[in-house]
């Protein structure tokens, strides 16, 4: 009896995955690459044993929803502004820096003006997913090169929601004034729908059942997935309700046993994502970009730990740790690939500016992470004098 579809399709992607992961750790590097490649091998471009990419990537949304949530968590107003005075300078000026060297190489290649810019956009951001994970416990939470990266990182993600709302806006194309106005009226309301949600009723069914976990568990999903549709019917994307669910439940201190609980289910989905990008690639295309996908990914990984180094230095942070936490930055984000998917779904840019997006994210991943894992301490260190837990 053959397997149904999607079950065959979800055994291809766990268990390959679970195979080229072990390949990439064994190589020091970060497992989202092997999804990626997995998505490539056994997609439509490859070996052709998955051919229904769209389903896939549709359920792989979710994923992205619960990515921003959990973002969304850690954003509580206390943590974020102690943070975030440090930081804002830096993370200001890097940002505009990077966009305008992304921007200009764009440019130079001959992309039209919004692609362009679409490409500086996605080099503004480092990985949040590199930048954290590669971080050991100790430093992470208790040191202040954690607490630079974090900052750098959090806000990093705020201007990067801020950039994938303004494409939204900008894919509904030439709007009639009234449906603009209810755009523009649609953030501030859902805010204020979630602040006031969250007050009266949502934190009253937490503490009145707080000891079922799995209520906790379902109410939270519930709470997350119904945010993200209301977005939804108010024509913004569901991953900015989802951004915003979790700000809301920010202050109070179930966030972090939530964080907790629901990282699994996030990461499930997230594998998905990263297969489902690597599934949709036209190697035709993935050619033509390769070479100016190398140079992005060079001057990437040249210009970011030379910016963040310098500009830390001038806030008085000491050389060492700012040559480091240049290099942990010293990629381009996730976020980016988001960017990239969105802007050519929405027809903002070209299917080559995105793949060149895509395809330089990706290289600076590899490499990045090789670098990291060589030179400072990482839990997957190659030498047991850099390998922290």
């Amino acid at each position: 009896m053959q397997s149904e579809p999607i079950v065959f399709t979800i055994f291809l992607i766990f268990t390959g995955a679970a195979v080229l992961a072990t390949l990439a750790l064994y190589m020091r590097q970060a497992m989202l690459i092997a999804y990626i490649a997995l998505g490539i091998l056994i997609g439509p471009s490859g070996v052709g044993l998955v051919q229904d990419a769209e389903v896939v990537r549709q359920i792989a949304n979710i994923g992205i929803m619960f990515l921003l949530f959990l973002l969304g968590l850690d954003l509580y107003p206390q943590k974020l502004l102690k943070l975030l005075q440090e930081t804002t300078l830096v993370t200001g000026i890097s940002s505009l820096l990077f966009a305008f060297i992304g921007a200009g190489f764009g440019m130079v290649l001959g992309f039209s003006w919004t692609e362009s810019l679409i490409i500086g956009a996605a080099m503004m951001f480092s990985s949040t997913i590199i930048g954290l994970k590669l971080l050991p416990t100790t430093v992470l939470h208790h040191k202040h090169t954690g607490e630079i990266i974090i900052s750098v990182l959090l806000l990093q993600d705020i201007i990067a929601i801020l950039i994938l709302l303004f494409l939204q806006a900008k894919g509904q194309g030439e709007l009639p004034t009234g449906k603009l106005l209810l755009l523009l009226l649609s953030l501030p309301g859902l805010l204020a729908f979630a602040y006031v949600f969250e007050k009266f009723v949502l934190i009253k069914l937490i503490e009145r059942f707080d000891s079922i976990h799995e209520y906790v568990f379902l109410l939270t999903i519930g709470w997350c997935l119904g945010m993200a549709e209301v977005a939804y019917l108010l024509g913004l994307s569901h991953e900015i309700g989802a951004f915003i669910a979790g700000v809301a439940l920010a202050a109070n201190p179930i966030s972090a046993y939530i964080a907790e609980s629901l990282k699994p289910l996030r990461d499930f989905f997230l594998v998905i994502f990263f297969f489902s990008l690597g599934a949709t690639f036209n190697l035709d295309i993935l050619s033509a970009v390769l070479i100016p996908a190398l140079l992005l990914a060079a001057l990437t990984m040249v210009c970011k730990p030379l910016v963040f180094r310098y500009l830390l230095r001038r806030s008085g942070e000491a050389s060492g740790r700012s040559t480091e936490v240049g290099f942990r930055l010293g990629q381009i984000s996730e976020f980016s690939l988001l960017i990239a998917v969105l802007a050519l779904e929405l027809g903002i840019i070209g299917s080559k500016a995105s793949y060149l997006i895509q395809v330089s994210t990706l290289l600076t991943f590899a490499f990045s992470s090789y670098l990291i894992v060589m030179r400072y301490p990482t839990p997957i260190a190659v030498s047991d004098k850099l390998r922290r837990d």
